[in-house]
């Protein structure tokens, strides 16, 4: 296979980025066949425009176009599983929006099926591709900054106006997009925390639903975990906020990293601090660290980085940045962290109860109510800078 022939299915606003950049030949060996999209005034325009590109209204005849290697799925967050699980069984290779659906139940079932199927299975995890949170992960993983002890991501800085939750009328519905701030922008944050620093074995949750909008999910989170060597961590999110904060800290026992501005700063301690403590002969003796600064000395690759790591898997077997089958892990927290808030912010044991979950939020899917879009047709648009990390 010389190229990876992939189709779209959505070509909505990050639907229709991703046609555009694989259009033009930003992403080597990937090929644009075919998309998908149910309305009729997006695809037509799509169709006028770039008429050599299949065109299709029902996914499920798209997934049988006999050109196709591969899907990019960039739909609305409920319909994820479901179609990436048919994409998998059709033989095909799954590029998967994120979140990877809105509930863990639907997730467990896609790993199986993905694990089954031997294609390659990514999720757009773009962020991944920052220098400075490769280098932070680096730096936790390899056992440098000792024993986690704390973290803390005050992540305030994704802004929303009222003008963007209507702009389409699936967005901030417990049945268009499964919740809020924690399911729609802090996936990205969730998934580097989880990604650096590991899964907790709890977590407990405060959710303000329409705290700063007319919206009926959750627009601004607070989320506690523990780890399992008894580590605490703190997860702050909003939509309204401004300007907002982008400061990651974590503390271990041999030193301190803080993420903030563009800047990994180091702190790193001479000595275990636990053997320092127990081993001191002064009151208020200190100990000595390193100090050092690190700065990105290359630019995030972001969602084209991912693009190229996912056709070069399928094409080369290259290791997937963003594995799909990890983008459970996020989303585990997300789940906890709305049953814990459904329940006076009860902590909650990880894996946690997916009936009970599930039944809570059927409930309020059920009574979601669709408001009044002001989006329209949709032609190709260029990735926006608010899908970068945002300093």
């Amino acid at each position: 296979m010389d190229s990876l022939r992939v189709g779209i299915i959505g070509i909505g606003n990050i639907g229709s980025a991703h046609a555009a950049c694989i259009i033009k030949g930003e992403i080597k060996n990937l090929e644009l066949v075919a998309v998908c999209d149910i309305n009729s005034e997006r695809l037509t325009s799509f169709a006028e425009k770039y008429p050599r590109i299949k065109t299709f209204s029902d996914y499920t005849e798209m997934l049988n176009f006999e050109k196709l290697d591969a899907v990019i799925i960039a739909v609305p967050h409920p319909l994820h599983a479901d179609i990436a699980i048919l994409s998998l069984e059709k033989g095909l290779n799954v590029l998967l929006e994120k979140p990877a659906d809105i509930t863990v139940t639907k997730v467990l079932k896609l790993n199986e099926v993905a694990k089954k199927s031997g294609k390659v299975f990514a999720i757009m995890f773009n962020q991944r591709t920052n220098p400075l949170y490769i280098k932070a992960r680096e730096i936790v993983c390899s056992g440098a900054l000792g024993e986690l002890k704390r973290t803390s991501w005050i992540i305030t800085n994704w802004y929303r106006t009222q003008k963007y939750y209507d702009s389409s009328d699936w967005r901030a519905t417990w049945s268009g997009e499964g919740g809020g701030v924690l399911i729609n922008q802090a996936p990205h944050n969730l998934d580097l925390w989880l990604w650096i620093c590991g899964m907790p074995k709890s977590v407990s949750a405060y959710c303000g639903i329409a705290k700063y909008h007319n919206i009926e999910v959750e627009d601004e989170a607070t989320v506690i975990t523990h780890y399992e060597n008894g580590a605490t961590g703190i997860f702050v999110t909003s939509t309204g906020e401004s300007p907002g904060t982008n400061r990651l800290e974590i503390s271990g026992t041999r030193g301190k990293l803080v993420l903030e501005n563009e800047v990994l700063k180091w702190w790193k301690l001479r000595e275990d601090e636990r053997e320092f403590c127990f081993n001191a002969d002064k009151v208020f003796e200190r100990i000595e660290f390193d100090y050092s600064e690190i700065k990105s000395d290359f630019s995030e690759t972001g969602h084209k980085g991912i693009l190229q790591n996912f056709t070069n898997a399928v094409l080369y077997d290259e290791e997937l940045l963003s594995p799909g089958v990890e983008g459970i892990n996020e989303l585990t927290i997300s789940n906890a962290a709305y049953l814990s808030s459904w329940n006076e912010s009860k902590v909650i044991k990880l894996p946690f109860d997916n009936e009970e979950f599930d039944k809570k939020l059927y409930e309020l899917a059920s009574g979601s109510k669709k408001h009044l879009s002001n989006g329209g047709g949709s032609l190709l648009k260029d990735y926006k800078d608010r899908w970068k990390v945002q300093w």
